[in-house]
């Protein structure tokens, strides 16, 4: 039962990961159908990462309330209804309107599934978990670059992505009694402890340098995935339709990292693997910035998927061992609220960038956003008493 538990979980993480390259893959090819401005993909983007705050902050009550199986299989359902929506949609304003509830849907179930793993499961399993979330994104601009070199259109690409979501809500359902293996009152029910307040986990120690943390990773992540495409496109003149297969190296390299980091926490910690990750990426954005080949940027775009691979499960993790066991699903949310607060703000504020001034300053902003990170994750283990142990 334990082992069909975490294969539904492994599923559930595909399921996290597939939709999530769609926009930024199919964009250069959407905005021109839509007649939109490129720059228009941050509306959309902002609007899903706004619904993903707010699910992410109602989690802790959320999954005191209903657990978090019901949370996964409810959460992942919108998701599906929303692709379909995209599928079906025509104008620009009609991809807003569905927007909000692939947003709501994303936020809630990301919180829960990260918040029961680090309680339940060794290091290893989060990092192969998010592995997971790495091959679904990484099939992402696969399906979308398929969809559209065989003439079906962006529509049905995300159509073939909401299939897939729907046959997953399906399976979740049929899955709920398995959740009760790990039954705790962190993990639901009428015994668990009445949620925290916002103002209640801002004064935890750490909170904040964890919040800015996660700002700053999802920043890096979401704006590579929105923008890659369009700066291969735009800067290095790579074919629009190639250019989506081309974002697609970035999933690889977070998916073959995270699978490599399972390994790699056997013998480091987590603030350890955190801080390789940012060496890595930090080669791979140099490697995009600097005017070489184009077989150099597109190392250097896998080697910023490398580098990010550790960071988000390790330190995610991390987090009841920052903050306690009772506190980990509040302080979850509230970094999973901040990690989207950064998708929402950064991806759209490079396209008004990139609108005015060019694509080609991906790198610069990207490393920027970096550095902020590595020093709020320093910060982070100081206020929580484990820099000695790193």
């Amino acid at each position: 039962m334990v082992h069909l538990l975490l294969a539904v979980i492994y599923l559930s993480f595909i399921s996290l990961g597939l939709p999530d390259s769609l926009l930024g893959s199919a964009w250069p090819v959407m905005h021109v159908e839509l007649n939109v401005p490129m720059s228009w993909a941050g509306a959309v983007s902002i609007i899903i990462s706004a619904g993903t705050v707010v699910s992410s902050l109602q989690s802790d009550r959320l999954t005191k309330k209903l657990g978090a199986g019901k949370v996964t299989a409810v959460s992942v359902g919108m998701t599906a209804a929303a692709l379909f929506g995209f599928s079906v949609s025509s104008s620009f304003w009609t991809l807003c309107l569905w927007a909000v509830p692939y947003g709501l849907g994303a936020g809630s179930v990301d919180a829960a599934l990260n918040n029961y793993v680090a309680l339940h499961y060794a290091s290893r399993h989060m990092s192969w978990l998010h592995c997971m979330w790495g091959l679904g994104a990484a099939v992402g601009p696969y399906v979308m670059g398929f969809a559209l070199s065989g003439g079906a259109g962006w529509n049905m690409g995300y159509r073939y992505i909401g299939m897939i979501q729907a046959a997953l809500t399906v399976i979740l359902a049929a899955s709920l009694p398995l959740w009760r293996i790990h039954k705790r009152p962190e993990d639901g029910g009428e015994t668990a402890a009445p949620p925290l307040t916002l103002p209640q986990i801002f004064r935890i120690p750490g909170a904040k340098e964890v919040m800015v943390t996660f700002f700053c990773y999802c920043a890096l992540e979401q704006t590579t995935i929105l923008w890659a495409s369009s700066y291969l496109n735009l800067h290095k003149g790579v074919p629009a339709e190639t250019a989506a297969g081309y974002a697609g190296l970035f999933f690889i390299g977070i998916t073959v990292g995270r699978a490599l980091s399972g390994f790699l926490t056997m013998k480091l910690n987590d603030a350890q693997m955190v801080r390789l990750g940012q060496a890595i990426a930090a080669l791979g954005i140099l490697a995009m910035l600097l005017p070489l080949r184009e077989s150099v940027t597109l190392a250097g775009l896998a080697l910023i998927g490398l580098g990010c691979a550790p960071i988000y499960p390790c330190v995610i993790h991390s987090t009841p061992d920052h903050f306690g066991a009772d506190k980990s699903q509040a302080v979850i949310g509230v970094q999973m609220a901040s990690a989207y607060v950064g998708t929402c703000l950064m991806p759209p504020l490079f396209g008004l960038i990139a609108a005015r001034i060019g694509a080609a300053l991906l790198p610069v902003y990207l490393l920027i956003i970096l550095a902020v990170m590595a020093v709020m994750h320093e910060a982070l283990l100081r206020r929580s008493g484990k820099n000695a142990k790193a």
